[in-house]
């Protein structure tokens, strides 16, 4: 029971962090796309990348 408490604690912990980490991926100036813009975007979603695996591990690491 204990267990099947933790796995649910994890996923639904997974979900939330990855549902605001996507909404402040998405969050955008809202302007016209331009060259620097692109670019400052995929750095963005590198960061998030990056935040993601952190925090993946960083759960593994704490079980």
């Amino acid at each position: 029971m204990n267990q099947f408490l933790r796995q649910l604690v994890n996923r639904l912990t997974n979900r939330g962090i990855n549902k605001g980490i996507n909404h402040l991926a998405k969050r955008g100036s809202g302007g016209k796309s331009t060259p620097a813009s692109r670019q400052q975007a995929k750095v963005t979603r590198d960061a998030v990348k990056r935040a993601r695996q952190a925090a993946r591990i960083t759960r593994r690491l704490g079980k």
